[in-house]
C-alpha cells in the first residue's frame, strides 16, 4: 500500500516509516498538518496515518479536509490523548480507526493491515483529459502533442478540488482553506493569481477559459470542454 504518514516528533514519525516500509508499504512521511493536506491532496494514498497535535494545522483539520477530498481513502489517527471525547470526535470528523499513544509495532500494524483492505479501487484520480491535453496528475505534468508543461504540487491540488467537487461552484475562501493551508478570510489575491497561471497550463485557450469557469462574486467552477 501508499501510506502518507502525518507526524511531527521525527523520533516516532522514522519508527512509524521504518515499521511500514519493512511490512512492505510505500511510505511518503511529513511533519505538519499544512504539509499533510497538501501531500494527501496531491496524490493518491491507501492509508494515512496521521496525528492529531501538529503544528500550522491540527490533525482533526487534516482529517476533515482530507476526508472532503477523498471521501474513500482510509484515515489511521494518533494521539497522546486518551479520552472519550477527542476519540469521539476524531471519528466523527472523518478518521476510521484511533490509537491511542504509547501503542506497540504490532498494534500499529494490525490497524493499518484492516483499514488497508478497505480502500476502495478507483478511487484516486490520476488523470484528466481535455479535448487534445492530457492533465497527468500523477506525474503532475500536462501534456499537449509533442509539448509537456510542469505543474506544482499546489496546482494539482487546486486541479483535484476542482474536478472534485465539479457539480458546484468552489469560493476562493475554499481553495485558501483546503488547498492553501490558510484562513480563508484572508486578504490576498493568492487564489485568483494561481488560476491566472494555471490556466495558461491547462487552457486550449487561456484568454477564453471553457476548463476552469470564473463564478462573478462566487469563485471558480470546473467545467470539461466540450
Amino acid at each position: 500500500m501508499r501510506v502518507l504518514v502525518v507526524e511531527d516528533e521525527q523520533s516516532l514519525r522514522d519508527g512509524i516509516v521504518d515499521l511500514l516500509t519493512g511490512d512492505g508499504h510505500q511510505v511518503i512521511a511529513v511533519g505538519d498538518g499544512v504539509a499533510g493536506v497538501e501531500a494527501g491532496l496531491r496524490d493518491p494514498f491507501d492509508l494515512v496515518v496521521l496525528d492529531l497535535m501538529l503544528p500550522r494545522l491540527d490533525g482533526m483539520e487534516v482529517c476533515r479536509r482530507l476526508r472532503s477530498a477523498r471521501p474513500g481513502m482510509p484515515i489511521l489517527m494518533l494521539t497522546a490523548r486518551g479520552s472519550e471525547d477527542d476519540k469521539v470526535r476524531g471519528l466523527m470528523e472523518g478518521a476510521d480507526d484511533y490509537v491511542t499513544k504509547p501503542f506497540s509495532a504490532r498494534e500499529l500494524l494490525a490497524r493499518v493491515r484492516v483499514l488497508g483492505r478497505r480502500a476502495p479501487v478507483g478511487e484516486s484520480l490520476d488523470e484528466l483529459q481535455v479535448d487534445d491535453t492530457v492533465i497527468d496528475l500523477a506525474r503532475m505534468v500536462v501534456v499537449r502533442g509533442e509539448a509537456r508543461t510542469a505543474l506544482t504540487p499546489r496546482e494539482v491540488g487546486i486541479l483535484r478540488w476542482l474536478y472534485r467537487h465539479q457539480d458546484r461552484v468552489v469560493s476562493r475562501a475554499e481553495l485558501l482553506e483546503q488547498v492553501f493551508g490558510q484562513r480563508g478570510d484572508l486578504q490576498t489575491r493568492a487564489v485568483d493569481m494561481a488560476i491566472a497561471v494555471l490556466r495558461k497550463k491547462v487552457e486550449p485557450n487561456p484568454d477564453k477559459p471553457t476548463v476552469i469557469i470564473s463564478v462573478k462574486g462566487a469563485g471558480y467552477a470546473w467545467r470539461l470542454a466540450r
